[in-house]
């Protein structure tokens, strides 16, 4: 099937089992899981306090800002995973070329940008539980919450990294069809091509012919 970056031409049917086997997608639903497990261990277990304590703590060295960017950064990459699986699906029906390239485009960029807004949390996270003081959590409280954050973190530098790789290879193969081009509209869509109102086709008729005199193109020759 002739395609433009990575999508026949508009107004094809939507095969939900095609769609969920895309490598692309596979991860984004991944990374999409990945943030909630973040989200949740620190929202749920990533505050403790001593024994002799009412208030909590972050669980990473006490710094609240270590929990708040685990917290936030796991809400917005849910939402962004959210946003582009439905920029997913409507991507097929996308009848300008241009359009399509922009999408592409920003999944790529905004892809590379949470591959490396992992990799500094993660960088965040690992050194304030390391630098962490027994004392300030005697009881081991959240610990497995804190690690699995940690790890789920590391694992999403990769699974957001594989995103912008697969977006970079749709990119690639760009507007590899002459059914497409930089100014293409789908002609349902186009009133501009829609023929006038009252206008009936006659078809074609034997007085055409008879009064065709072959002066434009191909004569008929004598044998």
């Amino acid at each position: 099937m002739e395609q433009a970056y990575g999508a026949g031409k508009a107004g094809g049917t939507f095969d939900p089992i095609t769609f969920f086997q895309q490598p692309q997608i596979i991860l984004r639903i991944v990374s999409w899981i990945f943030s909630i497990v973040i989200f949740g261990c620190i929202a749920n277990e990533g505050y403790v306090n001593r024994p002799d304590e009412v208030e909590e703590f972050c669980i990473f060295n006490r710094n609240q800002n270590a929990c708040n960017y685990a917290v936030g950064m796991g809400a917005l990459a849910f939402l962004c995973c959210a946003a582009f699986m439905a920029l997913d699906v409507y991507f097929p029906q996308i009848s300008s070329v241009k359009d399509r390239k922009k999408a592409v485009l920003a999944d790529i960029g905004v892809s590379a940008f949470w591959s490396f807004v992992w990799f500094v949390g993660f960088c965040f996270l690992a050194n304030q539980w390391q630098v962490a003081k027994p004392e300030d959590n005697p009881l081991r409280e959240g610990a497995d919450a804190a690690r699995a954050a940690i790890t789920f973190a590391f694992f999403s530098i990769f699974t957001w990294a594989g995103q912008a790789f697969f977006g970079y290879q749709r990119y690639k193969l760009g507007a590899s069809s002459s059914l497409f081009s930089q100014d293409y509209t789908d002609p349902s869509q186009d009133p501009a091509g829609a023929p006038a109102a009252g206008t009936e086709y006659t078809g074609y008729s034997a007085d055409m012919e008879a009064n065709y005199d072959g002066s434009g193109g191909y004569q008929n020759q004598d044998y």
